[in-house]
C-alpha cells in the first residue's frame, strides 16, 4: 500500500515521503486493513524495527483529524524524550509529561499527542487531570511490561481505569514479545495483529571457539584476540559494522569496554571531539575511563552514568563513529539503537536468593531484536557465546527456538492492589466494596483468573489495612477517603510508606537529618544500594554509633532491607556534607547516575513528608524542610540561608560562605565587584537583586509550596531497572578532611578506596 494513498493530514504524509518512505511495511499493511485509522482496538505483536512507531503514529494522526487527543505511554522516561523527538515537526502539538506527581499538569491539555510514563499518567489520574477524559485514542508501547514485578501493576491499571472512564477510546498495545498475544488481545477487546516480518533479516547464532552455528551454516571467524566476545567484535567491525554486546553487570560493561578499546584502536577526530566533551564533563574516575574508550571507538552504557555521558554516547554510536557499546540489558528496553551484531555474552544474571539464573527468553529477544539496522544493514546477527561444546545446542533450544513467555498479571501479588484501591476510592472510580470488585473484574488478573476467591481476598486485606490506617473510612459499606487517605493518594507514595513516615513523624523527641534519610529509605518507594556480605560489619558499627538517633527498628529477621537502607542514608549523608561525586563514587562503588537516582528518589518523598508534616506533625514541619533544602542541594546546615536566594547552588553558596557572606542579608549588602571577584560579574548582579528582593520579604521561597524535585526528575521506582549491586564495603581506621568545609569524619570506603 502507498503511503500518499492513505486518508492521513498532507502535512505527516509529506513529512514521511520526503523522508523516501513511500510505501508500508507488511504489518503495517496489515494494521490498515484492520481498521487502524478508523478507531479499531489493535494488539499489534510483531518484531523490533517492524514499523510500530509508524503504526501508531498513524493511528494518532488519523484520531486527530477526527477531533481527538491521543495518549502515548512509554516504559522509560528516557523513551518519552526520544518519542518527542520522533513525533516532532508534523504539524501537531507534542506534550510530555514529566513534572510533579501530585500535579494535574493542566497545561498538556492543549496537546494533541501526550507522553508520559504509566506512573506519571496513573498520578495524573489521582490528581484529577481534566484533559484525560478527552483521550480518545491510547498507545501502550511494550504492553508486555504488564508483566513486569515492579511496574506491571501499575500499568495493567491505568489501562484499566482510562478503558472504565472512556469505553470507546481507541486502545493500541504493542509489543515484541508476546507469548500469549490471543489472550491479551481479548482481555483488550482488540483485534490481534500478528507478524514475523522484519525489514532486515536477523540471523541467530550460537557462538563457540570462535565459529558462530547458524541453523544453515556454520562459519569461522578470524582470532587475532584470545577471547571470542572481542573476536565477534574486530569480525564484525571489519565488515563495516557496529556491536552492541550485553553482559551482565556495569562492571562488566566497563571491563569489556576497556578490552574493546585497546583491541579497536581507532583513529578518528570525530571520536576524539566526543571524548574532549567526555573528559571536560568527567567528575569521577568511571568518566575518565568512558573517555579514554571513547577515543578508541568503544563506549558503555549504565544506569550510573550522567545524562551528559548517556546522551554523547548514545549520538557518537548513531552517527557510527562509536562501534561498539557495552552495556546491561536495560539498553535493549530503552532506546532505539540497532547494531549490525548483537553479541548476548553473560545469559546468566544474578538473582537474590536463587544465585545466578537464566534470562528470560523476553529479555533475550529484546537483545536480539536490536540486531540489523535497516537501510544500512544487509542483515542482523544475533550471537549468543556458549561457555562449553554442550550448552551450543542448549542455548539454541532454550533462546532461538524457544516461545515468549507468556504475559501474565501481577496484581495477585501481596500488597500490590492497595495503593490503587486507595486511589479507586479517593478519585471517586468507586464508592463500596461492591464498586471496587466490579472495577477489579475488568483488570487482566480478574480475566486470567475466572474464581474469584483470591481477589475477593487481596481487596478485603487492602481495605483492612487502608480503613486501620484511617485513610479510609466505612459507613454502613459507604467508602470514603479521609483527607490523609486523599493526600496519600495524591502525593503518589505507597500507603505503607504514609504510614511508615507519619508515625515516625508524631513520635517525641528530635528527628535528625539522619534519621528522617533512614527511615524514608527503608520504605517501600525507595530504591536503595545493594549490601554485600563484607558491606555489613561497617554498617553494623555505624548503626551503633547512631542507635539513638533511628525511629526503625532494627531486626535480624530484616537485616538486609535495614542495612540497605542504612548504606543509601550514609550516601545521602555523604552528600549533604558536601562530598564531591568523585569521592562518593569511589566510597560507593557507585557512578554519578546513581547519585543523582538516590537524591530524586529521596527528594520526592521528603516532599511527601513536608506534606505529611503538615497535616500530622506540625512541629516537625520546620526541620523536614530544612533537610530536604540539604538534600536538594547537597549542603551543610550553614549555607541553607545562601541557597534561598535564587541561583545559588552548592558551589556557589560554598564560595561566598568561605568568604564571609553567609546569608541574604549580608549578599544584599556586599559590593558587587567583591561577590564578582568570587562567582563572575554577571551572576554577582542577578544574585544581589535577588538577595534585595529576599531581605525585602518579596523573594523568599515558600519552601512548602516550592517543588522539591526537578521538573524531570524520576520517581524512586522509575527508570530504574539497572540494578546492578554496588562495590565492596570495607572500614578505613582513619579520619579524613572535607577540604570544601573544613568537617571531620570517620570515613567509610565501599570500593576499596575512599577517594580523600
Amino acid at each position: 500500500m502507498h503511503f500518499s494513498e492513505l486518508p492521513l493530514p498532507e502535512t505527516f504524509v509529506r513529512h514521511y515521503k520526503e523522508r523516501g518512505i513511500e510505501s508500508l511495511y507488511p504489518p503495517q499493511d496489515e494494521c490498515i486493513v484492520a481498521g487502524l485509522l478508523d478507531g479499531t482496538d489493535l494488539l499489534i505483536a510483531i518484531p523490533t524495527a517492524s514499523g510500530k512507531t509508524l503504526i501508531a503514529e498513524m493511528a494518532m494522526h488519523a484520531a486527530i483529524a477526527r477531533g481527538g487527543m491521543c495518549l502515548y505511554i512509554v516504559p522509560l522516561k528516557a523513551l518519552a524524550t526520544e518519542k518527542a523527538r520522533e513525533f516532532a515537526n508534523k504539524g501537531v502539538a507534542i506534550g510530555v509529561a514529566t513534572g510533579d506527581y501530585d500535579q494535574k499538569e493542566k497545561r498538556l491539555g492543549a496537546n494533541d499527542i501526550i507522553i508520559a510514563t504509566s506512573e506519571k499518567v496513573d498520578s495524573l489520574l489521582r490528581n484529577g487531570a481534566p484533559w484525560l477524559s478527552q483521550v480518545t485514542c491510547l498507545v501502550v508501547d511494550e504492553v508486555h511490561l504488564i508483566d513486569d514485578e515492579t511496574r506491571g501493576p501499575t500499568l495493567e491499571m491505568v489501562i484499566t481505569k482510562l478503558r472504565h472512564a472512556s469505553p470507546d477510546m481507541q486502545v493500541i498495545g504493542l509489543s515484541a514479545t508476546i507469548g500469549n498475544p490471543k489472550q491479551l488481545a481479548g482481555w483488550l477487546g482488540a483485534d490481534l495483529i500478528t507478524s514475523d516480518w522484519r525489514p532486515v533479516d536477523l540471523r541467530e547464532g550460537i557462538c563457540y571457539h570462535n565459529t558462530i552455528y547458524f541453523d544453515d551454516e556454520d562459519k569461522v571467524i578470524p582470532a587475532p584476540a584470545k577471547t571470542e566476545d572481542i573476536n565477534l567484535l574486530l569480525d564484525c567491525v571489519a565488515d563495516g559494522g557496529q556491536c552492541l554486546v550485553f553482559v551482565s553487570s556495569r562492571r562488566n560493561a566497563e571491563g569489556y569496554a576497556k578490552r574493546a578499546a585497546t583491541a579497536l584502536k581507532c583513529e578518528d577526530a570525530a571520536l576524539t571531539g566526543i571524548a574532549e566533551k567526555l573528559e571536560a564533563a568527567a567528575e569521577t574516575d568511571m568518566g575518565r575511563v568512558l573517555a579514554a574508550c571513547v577515543r578508541k571507538g568503544a563506549a558503555f552504557h549504565h544506569a550510573g552514568m550522567n545524562r551528559i555521558q548517556r546522551t554523547l554516547v548514545e549520538e557518537g554510536f548513531r552517527n557510527g563513529y562509536i562501534k561498539s557499546i557495552s552495556s546491561t540489558p536495560t539498553l535493549a528496553a530503552g532506546l532505539n539503537l540497532p547494531a549490525r551484531r548483537v553479541i548476548i555474552r553473560d545469559y546468566l544474571r544474578y538473582s537474590g536468593g536463587e544465585g545466578m539464573r537464566p534470562i528470560p527468553v523476553r529479555e533475550y529477544r529484546q537483545m536480539a531484536g536490536r540486531a540489523g539496522r535497516p537501510h544500512l544493514d544487509p542483515y542482523g546477527e544475533a550471537i549468543l557465546i556458549a561457555k562449553a561444546e554442550y550448552a551450543v545446542n542448549n542455548l539454541h533450544e532454550e533462546y532461538v527456538e524457544a516461545p515468549d513467555e507468556d504475559v501474565r498479571s501481577r496484581c495477585g501479588e501481596p500488597g500490590v492492589l492497595t495503593a490503587h484501591i486507595l486511589s479507586l476510592v479517593a478519585t471517586g472510580y468507586a464508592r463500596s466494596r461492591d464498586e471496587l470488585m466490579t472495577f477489579l473484574e475488568k483488570t487482566l488478573y480478574a480475566y486470567q483468573h475466572t474464581g474469584k476467591k483470591a481477589l475477593n481476598r487481596t481487596l478485603d486485606d487492602a481495605l483492612a489495612f487502608l480503613i486501620n490506617a484511617e485513610m479510609l473510612t466505612d459507613l454502613s459499606g459507604m467508602l470514603h477517603a479521609t483527607e490523609y487517605g486523599d493526600l496519600t493518594s495524591r502525593l503518589y507514595i505507597d500507603p505503607r510508606s504514609a504510614e511508615i513516615i507519619t508515625t515516625a513523624l508524631r513520635e517525641e523527641g528530635e528527628l535528625t537529618d539522619l534519621a528522617l534519610l533512614q527511615l524514608l529509605c527503608m520504605t517501600p518507594d525507595m530504591f536503595t544500594l545493594y549490601v554485600k556480605n563484607n558491606d555489613v560489619g561497617v554498617l553494623e558499627k555505624f548503626f551503633y554509633e547512631h542507635e539513638e538517633e533511628f525511629r526503625t527498628e532494627f531486626t535480624y529477621d530484616d537485616m538486609e532491607e535495614f542495612f540497605r537502607s542504612l548504606k543509601t542514608a550514609m550516601l545521602l549523608s555523604d552528600w549533604t556534607d558536601e562530598l564531591g561525586d568523585d569521592t562518593i563514587c569511589t566510597r560507593y562503588g557507585i557512578g554519578p547516575g546513581d547519585i543523582y537516582n538516590a537524591v530524586q528518589g529521596i527528594g520526592w518523598l521528603l516532599h511527601a513528608s513536608g506534606r505529611l508534616a503538615r497535616l500530622v506533625a506540625p512541629e516537625q514541619r520546620d526541620m523536614v524542610e530544612e533537610t530536604t533544602l540539604r538534600v536538594r542541594h547537597g549542603i551543610r546546615h550553614e549555607l541553607i540561608p545562601l541557597v534561598r536566594v535564587k541561583g545559588i547552588g552548592r558551589v556557589r553558596a560554598r564560595r561566598l560562605f568561605t568568604n564571609g557572606i553567609t546569608g541574604p542579608e549580608a549578599l544584599a549588602a556586599a559590593d558587587p565587584a567583591v561577590v564578582g571577584r568570587i562567582v563572575g560579574g554577571k551572576t554577582a548582579e542577578s544574585i544581589i537583586r535577588a538577595a534585595k528582593a529576599v531581605r525585602r520579604g518579596k523573594g523568599q521561597r515558600d519552601i512548602i509550596s516550592e517543588r522539591m524535585v526537578a521538573r524531570d526528575s524520576p520517581r524512586p521506582s522509575e527508570d530504574r531497572h539497572d540494578k546492578t549491586p554496588a562495590g565492596n564495603m570495607k572500614e578505613e581506621n582513619n579520619t579524613g578532611t572535607n577540604e570544601d568545609s573544613g568537617a571531620q569524619r570517620t570515613l567509610f570506603s565501599f570500593g576499596g578506596k575512599t577517594g580523600e
